[in-house]
Parts: structure tokens; C-alpha cells; sequence
């Protein structure tokens, strides 16, 4: 029987190995029958190497393989010999060389695959989710995976040197009642109990810092019941962090350092640190967005004052209301006046009630379907309060509302337009840090105060005497090219400020005992002061591999209907199962 261990990877045939006795093991990734002379390209993780049968080398090898055909498994022996010079194939690394098979084993046959692997691209996401086994044996989706092991190693050594100590916290913990959805697990020695899975290990990590752990880091799973999108999934990974004895400083500083060392080490990328700062409220008031891409320079901008005694209604009925109208003013191309309506249309399609547009022709005269409405010198009161970069050919764009309604679509919209201008340098990477946060948000339809980061983050000092809307949170995110890679904050340490928060979201003092006593009784018994934060693992995978999706970057994710159509789950249980649980399924609810 042929020996099956390999002598190397199939990619990784050099010069060292020339004229040497090796075996190699892998699929069969092309089959090209020459009469005489079979070539095969023989695939494995690290590549393809072509391998040759010839009666002359083995007749029995040969004649074996006749049948191969793609996707078979096979091991081969025989001499790595050079390839003649005008058969050199550039395009593969070991396209110097090739194998002279004198054995051959075929370890497995396959039959005809639902799809070709060199089309996996054009191949319906549906199709390579139930068949991901597959779909991961594409050379492609391999080196994004590589990707992501070098990355999370890369954080193991880096935290590590930094003195983290990485700590794993519990999957099965408690129901709270902050937060996004949980998914729940019955308990079944607990009668009538469930447990919680772990929106992230917020709270043991911050009782890893009571128990004077000081640094701790974990790649840590986590689980949220949401609503799905193409950076979003049920369960993900995420860098955890957490130190104590710090601030706001200690923490970028230690992040900052993080990525140089990341972008270096994994991709070869020298990024220049300290990242850039900027508040929430720059961000928001000039991007229209807590996580602004700022590879280019579009910038909303504030139009109410140009409009203050306009006589079009739509306008002065939301400016008299406090709402306001933001701009943008775009150049490098001019609109035609069927292009500009498709503009109206897609703003309606992502929520706003309209766009209002105006260009200005070759003489500088403006053009809208509020013309009449506009002064004269309309072109020159821009161009002197507002756009001093304003000429012919140009288009401002308008979206009227209340602030931070407006100014969300004109974040999108600002987005839409740049990607039409083909203005965003999609090679660079843009990281920037966004600070002081909201402490909290008002959620109309609820009428009550919610926490913008969570319940446990430190409130900026002279907070008791201010009103909710006006107390800024201990809190930062970093930002890359428009998406957030993370966020943190300096967490609350005192049991008495605790209690405050809690109940300025509506959280009595007994569902604050209830829910969270563990916490607050630790606050109690020397708890030191202290902050942490929180990386996307999938999201940041998905940017550095160029992904469109973090399921790229997901061995086995779930689709957008948060199913698995290979393992088909989720699945339905057996009533037998069910009642170990004290578990029964109501009927459906009729409308």
C-alpha cells in the first residue's frame, strides 16, 4: 500500500524539491486528457501544482488515471521535474515545475457538484450556504480565511506582550433587560428558568476588573436575536478588552498601538498613529452620522439660514416647528434634469419625504422647481455664506426636517452621491476615533430615555447638573472607511451613580436590584475605576479581505433569515424533548 503522507503542500513545490521522490495529496482541480499524456492540476490549501501521467513513468498510474475527473481525492508519488521553458506557466507559483506520477491512490470519487467551483462568484449566496463545505474549497475563500487566523493571532500576540490575560467568560448566563434581543435557553434542571446568550461579556468583564484581573482580553462568542444586514449576524466574535486604573487616554493609546501592529504584522501596511479625533456632534452636524466615512470631503451643511424668510411653505412650516434644512453641495458633474429626479426618488425610496434641488446653469442662474421662489442673487448668497467653492455646473441638493431625522438621510444620500462621483478611494484606509457620545437618547414612541451606549457607561463630569439630553457619555468608537470596527467606554465604579443611571432610564431600584445586584453589590466591596472595548472580529475580517459581506468571512453563517440551509436549522423539536423542559407551543394568535 502507497504511503499517504504528504511530503509538502502542493503550492509550495520549489527549487529545493527538484529531482526529488515526493508525494502529494489534494483534489482534482482540472483534468486534461492528451492521448499519450494526462495533466492533472492537483489542489490543495496552499495551491496547485500540475502532475503528469505517462505509460513511460508508470503504466498502471496511468492507466488509473483515465477516470479521474474533477474534485476527485487522490494522493500521487513521483519526481518533480522543470517544466521546458516554453511551457513555464507565470501564473502559478509552481509553474516552473511539474510532478512525473509513478503511483497514484485514489482516495475518493465525487460525483458531479451542484456547482463549479471556478464560478463560485456568480453562484446564488443560497446554493453556497447549503453546500459551504464546497464553497470553502475555492482558493479565494481559503485566503480570506488565512486572513482571519493571522489576524486573530496577531491579537493574541499583541495583547499578550501587553500584558492582557485572557480569561473565557460563561455562554449560559443571565436575562437582562437592557440591550438588544437575547436568544434564551430553557433550563431544565431550573423549572420554568432560561438562561441568556451573551450579547457580549459586558458584565463579567467588568467583575473581572472587581476581582483585580487589571488587564483582560478574550476573542469572545456572541449572540443577539436581530434583525439581519450584510454586516450583521445571530452569533459573531468579537475582540474583548477590559483594564483597570485608566482613562479614555490609556485606552486609545493601547488601541492606536493595536492597529499599527495588526495592519503591519498581517498586511504589511504602515499606518501612521495617533488616529484622528472627532466628536459626535462634528460628526454628525457635518456627515449626518455617528460613523462617518471621511475618505472624501462632502460635508452636510446648514441651509436654514439662507431659507429664513422663504415663502415656500413645506420650508417655513419646518423651520417655524425648530427643524432645519441641510445641504449638499455637489460638483464635478452636471446633472441633467432626468438624472436630478432619479436623485428625488431614490431619497423617498431610503425615507425622506422629499429632496429639493437646485442647479445652476452656465450663467450662474439657478434652476429648480422652486425657481420663483428663490432671490435673484440666490447663486452669490451661497457662494458667500455657505459654498465658497460654488460655480457653474454645480447642484445643492436640500433635505428639510427635524435635525437629526434630516441629517440622517442627508448622511445616506451624502454616501449615495459619493459613490456615483466615483470619489471614495477605496485603497486607502481612513481610521478615526469618535468621542463624547450622548449619554442617552430619547426614544419618541416609547417616550423614555434609553442609554445611546449602555446602562454601565461613566457620564462626563458636571453631568448632575444637567438635563438628559444634554449629559455626554465617557465613551469612544473607532471608525474604519465609514463602518464602526468598535466601541468603549470608561464603565461606572460607584454603586450610587449606578443606581442614578439606571433610574434616569426608567429602571426602578428594584428591577435594578433585581436584574443586576451582582454588579452593584461588587461596586460596593472596592471596585476600582476602569473601562474596556469591543472590536467586530467578522466586520474587521470582512474590510481587510475586501468582503462584501461578514458571511464571507464566517466559516458557517447564516443567511439572512437566520437559517443554515446546510445543517437546516434552525429545527423543530420533538414534544418528548420539549416536556423535559416544561415546554409547550401555544397555538398561533388569528389576526
Amino acid at each position: 500500500m502507497m504511503n499517504m503522507k504528504r511530503t509538502t503542500y502542493c503550492g509550495l513545490i520549489t527549487q529545493e524539491y527538484l529531482h526529488q521522490e515526493i508525494s502529494l495529496t489534494g483534489w482534482v482541480n482540472k483534468r486534461r486528457d492528451h492521448g499519450g499524456l494526462i495533466f492533472v492540476d492537483l489542489r490543495d490549501r496552499q495551491g496547485i501544482m500540475q502532475i503528469v501521467f505517462n505509460p513511460d513513468f508508470n503504466v498502471d498510474a496511468h492507466l488509473q488515471a483515465q477516470v479521474l475527473r474533477n474534485e476527485y481525492v487522490i494522493c500521487v508519488q513521483g519526481k518533480v521535474v522543470a517544466r521546458d521553458e516554453n511551457l513555464i506557466n507565470p501564473n502559478l507559483a509552481t509553474g516552473k515545475f511539474e510532478l512525473q506520477v509513478t503511483h497514484l491512490t485514489i482516495l475518493n470519487k465525487a460525483k458531479t457538484l451542484p456547482f463549479s467551483l471556478e464560478e463560485g462568484e456568480s453562484v446564488d449566496e443560497e446554493t453556497r450556504l447549503k453546500y459551504r463545505y464546497l464553497d470553502l474549497r475555492r482558493p479565494e475563500m481559503f485566503k480570506k480565511f488565512q486572513l482571519r487566523h493571522d489576524i486573530i493571532f496577531a491579537m493574541r500576540e499583541y495583547f499578550h506582550a501587553q500584558g492582557f490575560i485572557d480569561v473565557e467568560t460563561p455562554i449560559l448566563t443571565k436575562n437582562t433587560m437592557e440591550g438588544a434581543r437575547e436568544f434564551v435557553v430553557p433550563s431544565r434542571i431550573h423549572e420554568q428558568s432560561f438562561y441568556s446568550l451573551p450579547q457580549s461579556p459586558q458584565m463579567y468583564k467588568q467583575l473581572l476588573m472587581a476581582a483585580g484581573f487589571d488587564k483582560y482580553m478574550q476573542i469572545a462568542r456572541c449572540f443577539r436575536d436581530e434583525d439581519l444586514r450584510a454586516d450583521r449576524q445571530p452569533e459573531f466574535t468579537q475582540l474583548d478588552l477590559e483594564m483597570s486604573f485608566i482613562n479614555e487616554e490609556d485606552i486609545i493609546a493601547v488601541i492606536d498601538g493595536f492597529f499599527e501592529f495588526l495592519l503591519k504584522k498581517v498586511m504589511n501596511i504602515q499606518v501612521q498613529i495617533p488616529f484622528k479625533r472627532i466628536t459626535y456632534d462634528y460628526a454628525f452636524s457635518n456627515f449626518g452620522s455617528d460613523k462617518p466615512d471621511l475618505r472624501f470631503d462632502l460635508k452636510i451643511q446648514d441651509f436654514s439660514s439662507l431659507f429664513a424668510n422663504t415663502e415656500l411653505k413645506f420650508l417655513k412650516s419646518v423651520l417655524s416647528q425648530g427643524g432645519k434644512v441641510g445641504g449638499l453641495h455637489v460638483s464635478g458633474k452636471a446633472y441633467s434634469r432626468s438624472e436630478l429626479l432619479k436623485w428625488v426618488d431614490e431619497a423617498v425610496k431610503f425615507g425622506a419625504k422629499g429632496l429639493l434641488w437646485i442647479r445652476f446653469n452656465e450663467e450662474c442662474k439657478h434652476e429648480s422647481p422652486v425657481a420663483n421662489f428663490l432671490p435673484e442673487n440666490f447663486f452669490d448668497l451661497v457662494k458667500a455664506s455657505l459654498c465658497p467653492n460654488l460655480k457653474a455646473g454645480d447642484t445643492i441638493f436640500l433635505i428639510a426636517g427635524e435635525y437629526e431625522e434630516a441629517w440622517t438621510l442627508l448622511g445616506r444620500l451624502r454616501l449615495e452621491v459619493a459613490q456615483d462621483l466615483n470619489i471614495i478611494p477605496h485603497d486607502e484606509l481612513n481610521f478615526s476615533w469618535v468621542t463624547d457620545f450622548p449619554m442617552f437618547e430619547y426614544n419618541k414612541d416609547d417616550k423614555r430615555w434609553y442609554s445611546k451606549h449602555h446602562p454601565f457607561t461613566s457620564p462626563q463630569a458636571g453631568w448632575e447638573n444637567l438635563e438628559q439630553k444634554d449629559i455626554k457619555a465617557r465613551a469612544y468608537d473607532l471608525v474604519l472607511n465609514g463602518i464602526e470596527l468598535g466601541g468603549g467606554s470608561i464603565r461606572i465604579h460607584d454603586s450610587i451613580i449606578q443606581k442614578k443611571i439606571f433610574n434616569m432610564i426608567g429602571m426602578s431600584d428594584q428591577a435594578a436590584q433585581s436584574y443586576f445586584d451582582f454588579l452593584l453589590e461588587a461596586q460596593e466591596m472596592g471596585y476600582p475605576p476602569e473601562g474596556g472595548i469591543a472590536f467586530g472580529v467578522d466586520r474587521l475580517a470582512m474590510l481587510l479581505t475586501g468582503s462584501k459581506s461578514i458571511r464571507d468571512v464566517i466559516a458557517f453563517p447564516k443567511t439572512q433569515r437566520a437559517s443554515d440551509p446546510m445543517m437546516k436549522s434552525p429545527s423543530q423539536v420533538e414534544e418528548q424533548k420539549l416536556e423535559l423542559y416544561g415546554l409547550k407551543f401555544l397555538p398561533k394568535k388569528t389576526k
